[in-house]
């Protein structure tokens, strides 16, 4: 009796990897929303590229690229955790398939997100350099902090991962 109950309870836990199959299929909504976002800026930025400076277009394309690698990290954390959690991707022979698909696992899932994060943030500091005069040196020297803990957490998580793994 006590053997079938913990067989039931372990089937009722490894089947409960399903609940987070919805939430990943949840964050193609956010792709969509980040696209529409992404063709929303680039639609108000056309008409007036010949209107602004040269510093603003750096802006705005620090804006493009940063909603990219948002969109790129959304779909590399998807598409790994769906495989890594949930199940294999059966998308058939016919179809193309992303060759980094089943080559990452947890560990590195975690070091990609805090590479990805390192990287949007370093944009968006940038972003705030680049307007350093409309900014006061408390709020800056925040950004920096900020920026400076991500950048060493993820040397901290990679090198975690590094020696881990030996």
């Amino acid at each position: 009796m006590q053997l079938r109950l913990e067989h039931f309870m372990e089937r009722l836990m490894y089947a409960s990897r399903w609940i987070m199959a919805p939430v990943f299929l949840g964050m193609s909504l956010i792709l969509l929303v980040l696209a529409v976002k992404f063709f929303q800026e680039l639609y108000h930025f056309i008409p007036h590229v010949l209107d602004i400076d040269e510093g603003q277009i750096i802006l705005k394309l620090l804006t493009f690229i940063d909603l990219t690698l948002v969109g790129s990290l959304t779909l590399i954390v998807m598409f790994s955790g769906y495989e890594n959690f949930v199940s294999r991707l059966d998308i058939g022979s016919e179809a193309e398939k992303l060759e980094w698909l089943g080559t990452h696992d947890y560990g590195s899932l975690k070091l990609k997100v805090a590479t990805s994060i390192v990287a949007i943030s370093s944009i968006r500091l940038l972003k705030v350099f680049m307007e350093v005069e409309n900014i006061n040196n408390e709020k800056m020297l925040w950004y920096v902090i900020i920026h400076l803990t991500l950048v060493v957490s993820a040397f901290i998580m990679g090198y975690l991962d590094k020696i881990s793994k030996h």
